[in-house]
Protein backbone atom coordinates (compact mmCIF):
# COMPACT_ATOMS: atom_id res chain seq x y z
CA UNK A 1 0.00 0.00 0.00
CA UNK A 2 1.29 3.45 -0.93
CA UNK A 3 0.14 6.92 -0.01
CA UNK A 4 0.77 10.12 -1.94
CA UNK A 5 4.05 11.87 -1.04
CA UNK A 6 2.14 14.65 0.73
CA UNK A 7 0.13 12.28 2.92
CA UNK A 8 3.13 10.11 3.69
CA UNK A 9 5.22 13.13 4.65
CA UNK A 10 2.55 14.15 7.14
CA UNK A 11 2.38 10.66 8.59
CA UNK A 12 6.12 10.42 8.98
CA UNK A 13 6.26 13.82 10.66
CA UNK A 14 3.74 12.52 13.18
CA UNK A 15 5.81 9.37 13.61
CA UNK A 16 9.14 11.05 14.17
CA UNK A 17 8.13 14.34 15.82
CA UNK A 18 4.85 13.93 17.72
CA UNK A 19 5.54 16.60 20.31
CA UNK A 20 8.01 19.14 21.57
CA UNK A 21 10.42 18.38 24.39
CA UNK A 22 8.20 20.12 26.90
CA UNK A 23 4.88 21.89 26.95
CA UNK A 24 4.52 25.64 27.31
CA UNK A 25 1.42 25.21 29.50
CA UNK A 26 0.99 23.29 32.70
CA UNK A 27 -0.65 19.93 32.06
CA UNK A 28 -4.10 19.62 33.62
CA UNK A 29 -5.94 16.41 34.50
CA UNK A 30 -9.62 15.90 35.22
CA UNK A 31 -9.10 12.96 37.57
CA UNK A 32 -6.30 12.20 40.00
CA UNK A 33 -3.30 14.52 40.07
CA UNK A 34 -0.04 15.15 38.23
CA UNK A 35 3.34 15.67 39.85
CA UNK A 36 6.36 16.84 37.87
CA UNK A 37 9.60 15.32 39.08
CA UNK A 38 12.78 17.32 39.63
CA UNK A 39 15.23 17.05 36.72
CA UNK A 40 16.49 13.49 36.28
CA UNK A 41 19.64 13.55 34.19
CA UNK A 42 21.33 10.84 32.16
CA UNK A 43 24.68 11.76 30.62
CA UNK A 44 24.45 11.53 26.83
CA UNK A 45 20.66 11.79 26.77
CA UNK A 46 18.71 15.01 26.24
CA UNK A 47 16.97 16.31 29.34
CA UNK A 48 13.21 15.76 29.40
CA UNK A 49 10.29 16.19 31.75
CA UNK A 50 9.03 13.23 33.76
CA UNK A 51 5.59 13.41 35.33
CA UNK A 52 3.74 11.03 37.62
CA UNK A 53 -0.01 10.59 37.51
CA UNK A 54 -1.53 9.52 40.81
CA UNK A 55 -5.10 8.20 41.07
CA UNK A 56 -7.73 9.56 43.40
CA UNK A 57 -7.22 8.57 47.05
CA UNK A 58 -3.54 7.76 46.51
CA UNK A 59 -1.83 6.25 48.57
CA UNK A 60 -4.62 4.32 50.29
CA UNK A 61 -4.35 1.22 48.04
CA UNK A 62 -0.63 0.60 48.17
CA UNK A 63 1.44 -1.04 46.88
CA UNK A 64 0.57 0.42 43.49
CA UNK A 65 1.68 -1.00 40.18
CA UNK A 66 3.68 1.31 37.91
CA UNK A 67 3.08 1.81 34.20
CA UNK A 68 6.00 3.54 32.46
CA UNK A 69 4.91 5.32 29.26
CA UNK A 70 6.74 7.19 26.53
CA UNK A 71 5.65 10.37 24.70
CA UNK A 72 4.42 11.49 28.11
CA UNK A 73 3.27 14.94 26.99
CA UNK A 74 0.57 13.32 24.85
CA UNK A 75 -1.19 11.34 27.58
CA UNK A 76 -3.32 13.73 29.61
CA UNK A 77 -4.20 17.15 28.24
CA UNK A 78 -5.06 17.89 24.60
CA UNK A 79 -4.79 21.60 25.38
CA UNK A 80 -1.00 21.20 25.55
CA UNK A 81 -0.37 18.68 22.74
CA UNK A 82 0.94 19.47 19.28
CA UNK A 83 -2.10 18.00 17.48
CA UNK A 84 -4.93 18.74 19.91
CA UNK A 85 -5.31 15.05 20.80
CA UNK A 86 -4.59 13.04 23.95
CA UNK A 87 -4.80 9.51 25.29
CA UNK A 88 -7.20 10.43 28.09
CA UNK A 89 -5.09 8.36 30.44
CA UNK A 90 -6.31 10.03 33.64
CA UNK A 91 -10.01 9.51 32.84
CA UNK A 92 -9.69 5.90 31.67
CA UNK A 93 -7.33 4.83 34.44
CA UNK A 94 -9.50 6.42 37.13
CA UNK A 95 -12.62 4.74 35.78
CA UNK A 96 -11.05 1.29 35.64
CA UNK A 97 -9.52 1.59 39.12
CA UNK A 98 -12.79 2.77 40.66
CA UNK A 99 -14.66 -0.10 38.96
CA UNK A 100 -12.02 -2.53 40.28
CA UNK A 101 -11.35 -3.79 36.77
CA UNK A 102 -7.63 -3.28 37.22
CA UNK A 103 -5.11 -3.29 39.99
CA UNK A 104 -4.51 0.26 41.34
CA UNK A 105 -1.57 1.82 39.53
CA UNK A 106 0.31 5.03 38.85
CA UNK A 107 1.63 6.25 35.51
CA UNK A 108 5.16 7.50 34.98
CA UNK A 109 5.01 9.66 31.84
CA UNK A 110 8.40 10.32 30.26
CA UNK A 111 8.35 13.11 27.66
CA UNK A 112 9.99 12.64 24.31
CA UNK A 113 12.42 15.14 22.85
CA UNK A 114 11.08 15.41 19.30
CA UNK A 115 14.43 16.13 17.67
CA UNK A 116 15.91 12.91 19.07
CA UNK A 117 12.82 10.74 19.39
CA UNK A 118 13.61 8.23 16.65
CA UNK A 119 17.15 7.64 17.92
CA UNK A 120 15.93 7.34 21.52
CA UNK A 121 13.16 4.89 20.71
CA UNK A 122 14.69 2.62 18.09
CA UNK A 123 15.68 -0.84 19.49
CA UNK A 124 19.38 -0.21 19.12
CA UNK A 125 20.76 -3.75 18.97
CA UNK A 126 18.37 -4.62 16.14
CA UNK A 127 20.58 -2.68 13.72
CA UNK A 128 23.26 -5.32 14.25
CA UNK A 129 20.88 -7.89 12.73
CA UNK A 130 20.82 -6.20 9.33
CA UNK A 131 22.49 -8.25 6.58
CA UNK A 132 26.13 -7.25 6.11
CA UNK A 133 25.53 -5.60 2.75
CA UNK A 134 22.73 -3.49 4.23
CA UNK A 135 24.88 -2.52 7.24
CA UNK A 136 27.72 -1.44 4.97
CA UNK A 137 25.55 0.65 2.67
CA UNK A 138 25.56 4.43 2.75
CA UNK A 139 21.97 4.54 3.91
CA UNK A 140 21.53 7.45 6.39
CA UNK A 141 20.17 5.08 9.03
CA UNK A 142 23.53 3.33 9.25
CA UNK A 143 25.15 6.62 10.30
CA UNK A 144 22.33 7.67 12.63
CA UNK A 145 23.05 7.95 16.35
CA UNK A 146 20.92 5.41 18.19
CA UNK A 147 20.37 5.90 21.91
CA UNK A 148 17.83 3.18 22.74
CA UNK A 149 20.23 1.44 25.11
CA UNK A 150 21.01 4.70 26.88
CA UNK A 151 17.33 5.61 27.11
CA UNK A 152 16.50 2.27 28.73
CA UNK A 153 19.45 2.68 31.09
CA UNK A 154 17.93 6.03 32.05
CA UNK A 155 14.57 4.40 32.82
CA UNK A 156 16.04 1.52 34.78
CA UNK A 157 18.88 3.20 36.70
CA UNK A 158 17.62 6.77 37.12
CA UNK A 159 13.84 7.05 36.80
CA UNK A 160 12.76 3.76 38.38
CA UNK A 161 14.93 4.10 41.51
CA UNK A 162 13.46 7.58 42.07
CA UNK A 163 9.91 6.24 41.72
CA UNK A 164 10.63 3.28 44.01
CA UNK A 165 12.01 5.60 46.70
CA UNK A 166 9.39 8.35 46.58
CA UNK A 167 6.11 6.58 45.77
CA UNK A 168 4.02 3.84 47.36
CA UNK A 169 4.69 1.25 44.69
CA UNK A 170 5.75 -2.34 44.38
CA UNK A 171 9.36 -2.79 43.31
CA UNK A 172 9.35 -6.13 41.49
CA UNK A 173 8.82 -7.06 37.85
CA UNK A 174 5.24 -8.12 38.63
CA UNK A 175 4.61 -4.52 39.68
CA UNK A 176 6.35 -2.90 36.71
CA UNK A 177 4.77 -2.39 33.28
CA UNK A 178 5.74 -0.48 30.15
CA UNK A 179 3.72 0.81 27.21
CA UNK A 180 3.92 3.06 24.19
CA UNK A 181 2.67 3.62 20.66
CA UNK A 182 4.42 3.69 17.28
CA UNK A 183 8.16 4.05 17.98
CA UNK A 184 7.13 3.98 21.63
CA UNK A 185 5.83 0.46 21.00
CA UNK A 186 9.23 -0.60 19.68
CA UNK A 187 11.16 0.76 22.65
CA UNK A 188 8.65 -0.78 25.08
CA UNK A 189 9.15 -4.20 23.54
CA UNK A 190 12.91 -3.65 23.56
CA UNK A 191 12.73 -2.82 27.27
CA UNK A 192 11.21 -6.20 28.14
CA UNK A 193 13.73 -8.02 25.96
CA UNK A 194 16.72 -6.17 27.43
CA UNK A 195 15.47 -6.00 31.03
CA UNK A 196 13.22 -9.02 31.59
CA UNK A 197 13.91 -8.92 35.32
CA UNK A 198 12.61 -5.34 35.54
CA UNK A 199 9.48 -5.32 33.34
CA UNK A 200 6.88 -8.09 33.32
CA UNK A 201 4.27 -6.80 30.87
CA UNK A 202 4.41 -4.68 27.72
CA UNK A 203 1.81 -3.01 25.54
CA UNK A 204 3.19 -2.25 22.07
CA UNK A 205 0.43 -0.21 20.44
CA UNK A 206 0.40 0.51 16.70
CA UNK A 207 4.00 -0.65 16.76
CA UNK A 208 6.06 0.88 13.97
CA UNK A 209 7.56 -2.38 12.75
CA UNK A 210 9.21 -0.80 9.66
CA UNK A 211 11.52 1.16 11.97
CA UNK A 212 11.82 3.96 9.41
CA UNK A 213 9.84 5.10 6.35
CA UNK A 214 7.56 2.15 5.49
CA UNK A 215 8.47 2.42 1.80
CA UNK A 216 12.21 2.29 2.49
CA UNK A 217 14.10 -0.69 1.08
CA UNK A 218 16.40 -1.13 4.10
CA UNK A 219 15.21 -4.42 5.70
CA UNK A 220 14.83 -3.08 9.23
CA UNK A 221 11.57 -4.91 9.92
CA UNK A 222 13.36 -8.21 9.27
CA UNK A 223 16.25 -7.11 11.49
CA UNK A 224 13.85 -6.27 14.33
CA UNK A 225 12.26 -9.71 14.01
CA UNK A 226 15.67 -11.39 14.00
CA UNK A 227 16.52 -9.56 17.21
CA UNK A 228 13.25 -10.72 18.78
CA UNK A 229 13.85 -14.35 17.85
CA UNK A 230 17.08 -14.32 19.84
CA UNK A 231 16.08 -12.06 22.72
CA UNK A 232 12.45 -12.54 23.69
CA UNK A 233 12.21 -13.85 27.25
CA UNK A 234 10.98 -17.40 27.59
CA UNK A 235 7.25 -17.78 28.31
CA UNK A 236 6.13 -17.99 31.90
CA UNK A 237 6.84 -14.66 33.54
CA UNK A 238 5.94 -12.05 30.90
CA UNK A 239 2.85 -10.85 29.04
CA UNK A 240 2.66 -9.13 25.65
CA UNK A 241 -0.05 -6.98 24.11
CA UNK A 242 0.09 -5.88 20.45
CA UNK A 243 -2.44 -4.04 18.31
CA UNK A 244 -2.89 -1.87 15.26
CA UNK A 245 -5.56 -0.08 13.28
CA UNK A 246 -6.17 -0.21 9.55
CA UNK A 247 -5.96 3.43 8.47
CA UNK A 248 -3.17 5.96 7.78
CA UNK A 249 0.25 4.69 8.92
CA UNK A 250 -1.33 1.66 10.60
CA UNK A 251 -2.36 0.39 7.16
CA UNK A 252 1.24 -0.76 6.68
CA UNK A 253 1.30 -2.93 9.79
CA UNK A 254 -0.94 -6.01 9.25
CA UNK A 255 1.60 -8.26 7.43
CA UNK A 256 4.41 -7.11 9.71
CA UNK A 257 2.39 -7.85 12.85
CA UNK A 258 1.44 -11.29 11.48
CA UNK A 259 5.15 -12.06 11.08
CA UNK A 260 5.77 -11.06 14.70
CA UNK A 261 2.78 -13.14 15.82
CA UNK A 262 4.40 -16.15 14.18
CA UNK A 263 7.54 -15.53 16.25
CA UNK A 264 5.44 -15.36 19.41
CA UNK A 265 3.88 -18.74 18.62
CA UNK A 266 7.26 -20.26 17.77
CA UNK A 267 8.63 -19.01 21.10
CA UNK A 268 5.80 -20.78 22.94
CA UNK A 269 3.53 -17.86 23.82
CA UNK A 270 -0.21 -18.51 23.93
CA UNK A 271 -3.46 -16.69 24.71
CA UNK A 272 -2.65 -16.82 28.41
CA UNK A 273 0.27 -14.43 28.03
CA UNK A 274 -0.06 -12.80 24.60
CA UNK A 275 -2.77 -10.89 22.76
CA UNK A 276 -2.77 -9.23 19.31
CA UNK A 277 -5.78 -7.15 18.31
CA UNK A 278 -6.81 -5.40 15.08
CA UNK A 279 -9.08 -2.35 15.22
CA UNK A 280 -10.82 -1.70 11.92
CA UNK A 281 -11.00 1.95 10.97
CA UNK A 282 -8.55 3.09 13.64
CA UNK A 283 -5.80 5.48 12.55
CA UNK A 284 -2.29 6.17 13.80
CA UNK A 285 -3.22 8.83 16.34
CA UNK A 286 -4.03 9.51 19.97
CA UNK A 287 -7.79 9.55 19.44
CA UNK A 288 -7.65 5.98 18.17
CA UNK A 289 -5.36 4.86 20.99
CA UNK A 290 -7.58 6.57 23.54
CA UNK A 291 -10.66 4.74 22.25
CA UNK A 292 -9.11 1.34 23.05
CA UNK A 293 -7.06 2.29 26.09
CA UNK A 294 -9.47 0.56 28.48
CA UNK A 295 -8.88 -2.78 26.73
CA UNK A 296 -5.13 -2.27 26.84
CA UNK A 297 -5.07 -1.48 30.56
CA UNK A 298 -7.37 -4.36 31.42
CA UNK A 299 -5.05 -6.77 29.63
CA UNK A 300 -2.03 -5.33 31.41
CA UNK A 301 -3.40 -4.93 34.92
CA UNK A 302 -6.75 -6.72 35.11
CA UNK A 303 -5.37 -10.14 35.86
CA UNK A 304 -3.53 -8.70 38.87
CA UNK A 305 -6.35 -6.63 40.33
CA UNK A 306 -6.62 -8.84 43.39
CA UNK A 307 -2.89 -9.14 44.01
Amino acid sequence: MRFSPTILLGLLFALIQPASASTSKEIQVSSGKIETLPPLIQEGLSERSVRVWLPNNYPTQQPYAVVYMHDGQMLFDKGTTWNGQEWGMDETASKLISQEKVRPFIVVAIDNVSKFRHGDYFPQKARDFLPSDARQSKHPFNQAELRGDLYLKYLVTTVKPYIDEHYAVGYGADDTFIAGASMGGLISLYAVAEYPDIFSTVAAISTHWPGINPDDSLPLAEAIRAYLRENLPKPGNHRFYFDHGTETLDAYYPPLQLAVDQIMRQQGYSSSDWLTQVFEGHAHDEESWSSRLDQILIFMLGHQKNK
